[in-house]
């Protein structure tokens, strides 16, 4: 079974549903399935052949998506990278991965034109880019109408995702058509999708949840639904819910808290939207709290996996348990072992229940990569004995939950005691006054560390003592755990799909504050 047979599969079901929607323009499978197949033969036209590299830097646009179907048709490896890569990063993914062909748009045009390559590949773009060989429009217009599909095995290359690069060089993830169809098919049940769901396409293409997002439809014959500016704006994605009737949401929690907080969020009506869920960063109990309130979802999951092994655990019922991450997926098994930031840790070094570990996955999932592209230490470090080592600490509950608490690099030393920063976040924000915060371990040469508050706030008028005896009337949080220092910032540092960004902090790679305070006496 290969991607571009389930697509087939969908078409030939129901051919005049509405698949793809970008603003006023919509396509029925059928007419999607048509300027996919021209694509498809233009491409092959072009030299483009089975598991050739294809980079793609695009924004999530109609384009993107014929692109993507087009380059599965003809076996070749769609390989997606972030459209707000500098030159030097542009030409670093496209010499790693021997891309035979680039399609960009304008906005990713000086760092495609601005990149030194090893070998010239094919430059398609999209719109009147300047230096290219054929357009997007061209490849449609003037294609030869047919394409030879090659013989595709389920083992063979399907994508080729890079990882974010925020601690090093990125590394590619190439995923099989295997892979692609277990984490599209675990994704549908994990979520109970149904026949004709319908979802926005905001998560971008080069990152796991857009793509999952895009399967999972498609395979259902749902609704595919784009922004028409191309970048997230939480009105616009407001008013594309309540006028496509957009029926389930998968985000990360800096897109929930943008649309919840938009300012004329309740003129929306949302009543068709049933189910909603969350990836790719830690969701605050007052974020929760506020999904649950204004949303009322029948189904709200948290989904905890990477770009390696797509499916970690699964949460079902958050409204239920906030914060948790909830049991292994349908294909998965965790473990918890020592916590070593030197990588010497193994699947056997296994800590008990409630004790904080790494988070191991199993490999023997059918979700999972086999190692990166060209980087063998990086796989060599990362998995060990079948086990995919994620860098992740958490711990189990009584009840089998696991609950992610940070990074094994994340995790700060004060006084000999372990404090998880995201235990720290999560009692902040409960402030009214509080819209974000961001916890690091700051060097002290008494403490070791001390653990430093970035805060985002709702109300200026908010001080750090203010601050400081709400976290000691907390019972939640251990006296020792209370920040020491607040910092007052515009924005927290985040990658584009909404992680926090905490090198930065520790870099002091930030904006100016309007405020800062004196370390609070321990």
């Amino acid at each position: 079974m290969n991607l571009g047979t389930l697509l087939d599969f969908a078409v030939e079901r129901y051919p005049n549903q509405i698949a793809l929607v970008q603003g006023l323009k919509s396509y029925t499978y059928a007419q999607l399935q048509k300027e996919v197949e021209k694509v498809a033969a233009s491409l092959q036209r072009l030299g483009i052949q089975k598991q050739d590299r294809v980079v793609v830097i695009l924004k999530n646009r109609q384009e993107n998506v014929m692109v993507y179907w087009a380059i599965q048709q003809i076996g070749a490896i769609y390989t997606p990278i972030n459209h707000r890569l500098s030159a030097k990063e542009v030409e670093y993914c496209v010499n790693d991965s021997e891309a035979k062909a680039i399609i960009f748009e304008s906005t990713s045009q000086s760092a495609v034109l601005g990149a030194n390559f090893l070998e010239r590949p094919i430059l398609i773009g999209v719109e009147n880019e300047n230096g290219v060989d054929i357009s997007y429009p061209e490849l449609v217009n003037r294609s030869p109408g047919s394409y030879q599909r090659p013989i595709l095995d389920e083992n063979d290359i399907s994508i080729m995702l890079y990882t974010s690069g925020t601690t090093g060089r990125p590394k590619g993830v190439p995923r099989t058509h295997r892979n692609e169809y277990a984490s599209a098919m675990a994704h549908i049940v994990q979520n109970q999708y149904q026949l004709w769901e319908s979802t926005l396409g905001v998560m971008p293409l080069y990152h796991t949840m857009g793509v999952r997002s895009l399967l999972s439809m498609t395979f259902l014959n749902g609704k595919f639904a784009l922004l028409s500016n191309l970048d997230f704006d939480a009105g616009e994605a407001l008013e594309i819910v309540e006028r496509e009737e957009i029926s389930s949401l998968y985000l990360v929690p800096t897109l929930f808290h943008d649309m919840l907080s938009y300012p004329d969020f309740g003129r929306y009506n949302l009543t068709r939207l049933e189910k909603i869920g969350y990836a790719g960063a830690a969701m605050t109990t007052t974020l929760v709290n506020q999904c649950v309130e204004l949303l009322k979802p029948k189904l709200f999951v948290n989904h905890y996996g990477s770009t390696e092994v797509y499916t970690f655990t699964i949460c079902p019922d958050v409204h239920e348990k906030p914060g948790s991450a909830g049991k292994p997926g349908i294909h998965q098994n965790i473990r918890l072992v020592k916590a070593d930031p030197d990588g010497h840790s193994t699947p056997d070094d296994i800590v008990g229940r409630g004790e904080v570990g790494e988070i191991i996955a199993n490999l023997k999932s059918v979700e999972a990569f086999k190692g990166y592209w060209n980087r063998p230490e990086a796989t060599d470090k990362t998995i060990r004995d079948g086990w995919y080592f994620t860098g992740d600490i958490g711990f189990i509950d009584k009840d089998g939950d696991l609950f992610v608490v940070g990074r094994v690099d994340d995790m700060i030393i004060s006084g000999g005691e372990n404090i998880h920063p995201l235990e720290v976040e999560d009692c902040l924000t409960q402030h009214p006054k509080v819209r974000e915060a961001t916890v690091i371990g700051e060097l002290d040469e008494r403490w070791g560390q001390i653990v430093t508050a970035y805060i985002v706030a709702k109300d200026e008028s908010v001080t750090e003592q203010e601050l400081d005896e709400f976290c000691k009337n907390l019972p939640s949080l251990s006296n020792f755990k209370r920040p020491r220092k607040y910092t007052f910032v515009k924005e927290i540092p985040k990658s584009p799909v909404g992680k926090i960004l905490r090198r930065k902090l520790r870099e002091g790679d930030i904006d100016a504050p309007h405020n800062e305070s004196e370390a609070i006496s321990q």
